[in-house]
């Protein structure tokens, strides 16, 4: 596979200007007050099977709109609190098999994987959760859904559902409520990128693994395929539209999530993705507000990015920081 974007000398000084809205803020703001006015119901069920040296239990949460969303919480035998990694999962797969999900328990965290509401049956070993909400004419595929406004957008429940779940699992007896990281690969490090932006300091560090849902107008036009392509699917028949569209993505943009978080970072891109643009990867990288923050380029891999060999990184570098 060749090279799909810009070389790496010029992605290091790549600073596209990302548009967002006047009421970004706002309409985060109330979105997640809105949340939060539904008590969180969080339930925590030991699950049994072959995984006997860890624990692992059934995770159910309230996130947005109070919907229940599905995890796993897998951890280590100790009555210690511990610092947490929550991962988000990429784009429709489910949160799985807890037996897939060992390896942060297995190096000292508790590990709390998220289910994407509605995804689960692309890849993988499935979801559970399903997404109550409906959504007006879209593209087969969840990039469309409720892409006619911000307020009924698939991101939004996403996303909100991520910060819920940060927020409830910082009360966990186990968790060391100051020291929970978060991340997650393509659909799952902008998901990352969005926690936090929208939560700020109760992050404490962030990893996305070549994030998707970054620089959306690049991302759209140029990207050869999908996801990016069910939108460019859907303004090829919806001619009138192209402008309330990437207004509506502009609420979503982890470029634009990036300019408000603070926790340290540890991005990572492949150079030959075909799926997430290097580009749309260092839009987001660049706008990162944190001072503490770097990414590691894999020049001949593609979507894959660094896969064990970067999680490997991924478990110094935040063990550095603790």
């Amino acid at each position: 596979m060749p090279l799909t974007d810009l070389s790496l000398a010029e992605l290091r000084d790549y600073r596209p200007v990302v548009p967002e809205p006047d009421d970004f803020d706002d309409f985060w703001a109330g979105t997640l007050a809105g949340a939060r006015a539904v008590p969180q119901e969080l339930s925590l069920v030991p699950v049994s099977g072959p995984i006997t040296e860890l624990v692992v239990e059934d995770l159910t949460f309230r996130g947005f709109g109070g919907d229940p969303v599905r995890g796993w919480v897998v951890r280590p035998r100790t009555t210690s609190a511990l610092p947490a990694v929550v991962e988000f999962i990429g784009y429709n797969g489910g949160r799985g098999l807890p037996a897939e999900k060992l390896r942060w328990a297995a190096s000292g965290f508790v590990h709390v994987v998220m289910d994407t509401r509605g995804q689960g049956s692309g890849w993988g070993s499935g979801g559970g959760t399903p997404d109550p909400h409906g959504s007006g004419p879209a593209f087969e595929g969840f990039m469309t859904k409720g892409i006619e406004s911000p307020e009924d957008y698939f991101y939004r429940r996403v996303f909100t559902d991520a910060a819920r779940l940060v927020e409830a699992v910082a009360e966990l007896p186990f968790v060391d409520g100051s020291r929970i990281a978060v991340t997650g690969g393509s659909q799952g490090g902008g998901i990352t990128l969005a926690a936090a932006g929208l939560l700020g300091d109760r992050v404490f560090a962030a990893m996305p693994d070549v994030p998707f849902l970054c620089h959306f107008r690049r991302s759209v036009e140029l990207t050869p395929g999908r996801p990016f392509t069910e939108v460019r699917s859907y303004l090829s028949v919806h001619r009138d539209r192209v402008a309330d569209v990437f207004r509506t993505l502009s609420y979503f943009d982890g470029a634009v999530f990036a300019r408000r978080a603070s926790a340290p970072a540890l991005f990572s891109v492949g150079m030959m993705d075909d799926i997430v643009l290097p580009s749309t990867v260092f839009a987001a990288f660049h706008n990162y507000a944190a001072d503490d923050r770097d990414i590691a380029a894999y020049e001949f891999n593609g979507h894959e990015g660094g896969e064990t060999f970067h999680w490997q990184r991924q478990v110094e570098w935040l063990r550095e920081r603790l």
